[in-house]
């Protein structure tokens, strides 16, 4: 391991001054999706911890925007802050994640954050 083992300050060393998520800025190299791609959420396996909803895996929503470079939280529950990666933000009608939904309020989204590894073309 490069880092001492139980460096609970690490993270706060490299933020400090910058801020998180800006001290990543431009570490993530180039972003592999854009404003207005389509994209469909992976279903990927999680051990320990996860920032993606399980009811949006398999829906295929719309980037916003890129959000900002940064690890996964399932990297950086582990401490694994060497690999950041871009985050997007990506919208959805909630008709699609919840067919369920009133066709009253059919126009009604959900807007949310993903980081790049969840994301694939759609």
């Amino acid at each position: 391991m490069s880092k001492i083992q139980h460096d609970r300050t690490h993270h706060a060393k490299m933020a400090t001054g910058i801020g998180d998520p800006q001290c990543f800025k431009g570490k993530a190299g180039k972003a592999k999706f854009k404003e207005g791609d389509r994209v469909r959420i992976k279903d990927l396996p999680d051990i320990f911890y996860s920032r993606t909803m399980t009811y949006t895996r398999g829906a295929v929503g719309t980037v916003t925007k890129l959000v900002y470079e940064s690890p996964a939280a399932e990297d950086e529950a582990w401490d694994n802050t060497d690999k950041p990666e871009w985050f997007y933000s990506v919208v959805f009608r909630q008709k699609e994640l919840w067919p369920e939904y009133p066709d009253l309020y059919a126009k009604d989204t959900l807007e949310t954050e993903f980081p790049e590894r969840y994301l694939e073309s759609a």
